[in-house]
């Protein structure tokens, strides 16, 4: 079976004051030792692997590495395990630092899809979150990007974040829609404890939980009218054109991390390397550093991951891969939030509502249990 291979840069030009991830301002010269780094591990991967169907460099900023550094890496993992022909393949980048020439090398490796961290269509906004970039560099990252020949485009929108109007989501996905990007991933500004947010209080300038939800609602609905479909959560795509890479995630399928706080699952077990990113510059073998976290894939992870996306869960694809699977107990765990307008249930599936992602985390622990 074809497996995703995810590939964690650390770097950042600048912190976002909103970020948990695990990434760094990188010291002189520290790219091209992580991407030595990379390289080792492709070359030492201690599992089977059939071969790869997509690739995802994500971070952080993994555009810092530059062209080269992107192409180097890819060169390596051909060597290691087959890429098949048509693979998805990746890369998260900032617009501000987006240059055609880098572009065009990545282009030229095989990346076929690209990812701008656009955030907002404002540039006070964007002043406000503590990004780099300009609102007319997203343009000329995307302008560049689909004259380098890059196929698939997403672009990311914040939501919810200090002094948000629905006017400012309307341009956003105007923008998105001018440009003829064909992904949008839309997400709520979480304040995660310990960064400079958290720090500085700025969730008391945020929307408050029911403004949260208005805008969030609206940002479906504004999206859906420009073409974009949701088909999970916070993603949504233009004719059929999802991120291949993430469905892995959301159904359990097989994929290999690598790179300081990278996950895989992997031979049904979950793994993890450490947030360490000179333990992992420094070691002989990165693989000696992995975690293991446990067994994955069991039916309580499935129907929770499942929930997460719009076509929700098949009864029939549900009793093939989990036999013991209660479909009774489920069903009748599922009707109070039906009653309540929270999911959608016929014969063949369950499905959560646009109101119901919006308190998913409680649905989802109530039906993840049976």
């Amino acid at each position: 079976m074809p497996i995703g291979l995810y590939i964690h840069v650390p770097f950042c030009q600048r912190k976002c004051p909103y970020c948990d991830f695990y990434s760094a301002v990188p010291a002189q010269g520290q790219q091209e030792l992580y991407t030595r780094a990379v390289l080792e591990s492709l070359r030492q991967v201690p599992f089977f692997v059939d071969s790869v169907d997509t690739i995802y460099f994500g971070g952080g900023t993994p555009s810092l590495l530059g062209g080269g550094g992107i192409a180097r890496i890819l060169d390596g993992a051909s060597k290691s395990f087959p890429i098949l022909p048509g693979a998805e393949i990746t890369v998260e980048c900032n617009p501000h630092s987006a240059l055609k020439e880098e572009i065009k090398l990545m282009r030229s490796a095989g990346v076929n899809r690209l990812s701008f961290g656009m955030q907002s269509a404002s540039d006070e906004h964007l002043k406000l979150l503590g990004r780099l970039h300009t609102v007319a560099e997203v343009s000329s990252a995307v302008t560049a990007a689909q004259q380098a020949g890059v196929e698939h485009i997403s672009l990311d929108l914040m939501l919810a974040t200090p002094g948000q109007e629905f006017s400012h989501i309307d341009a956003a996905v105007s923008l998105c829609s001018r440009l003829g990007v064909e992904h949008v991933s839309s997400y709520l500004l979480k304040i995660e404890e310990g960064t400079p947010f958290s720090k500085n209080n700025t969730a008391a300038l945020c929307p408050d939980e029911d403004r949260q939800a208005d805008l969030y609602q609206y940002a479906v609905k504004a999206l859906e009218s420009a073409g974009y479909q949701q088909y999970e959560i916070s993603n949504f795509s233009r004719n059929g054109h999802i991120s291949r890479h993430n469905m892995k995630y959301w159904d359990c399928q097989p994929y290999l991390g690598i790179g300081p706080s990278a996950h895989s699952f992997i031979d049904g077990r979950r793994r993890y390397f450490p947030r360490d990113l000179a333990g992992f510059l420094a070691a002989a073998n990165p693989w000696d550093l992995l975690q293991d976290d446990g067994t994955g894939g069991d039916l309580s992870e499935y129907l929770m991951l499942r929930l997460r996306l719009c076509e929700g869960i098949s009864f029939k694809t549900l009793s093939k891969r989990y036999p013991q699977s209660d479909l009774q107990l489920l069903r009748k765990k599922a009707r109070p939030f039906e009653k309540a307008g929270l999911l959608t249930m016929d014969d063949e599936r369950i499905r959560l509502t646009v109101d119901g992602f919006l308190v998913s985390n409680g649905i989802i622990c109530e039906l993840a249990d049976v």
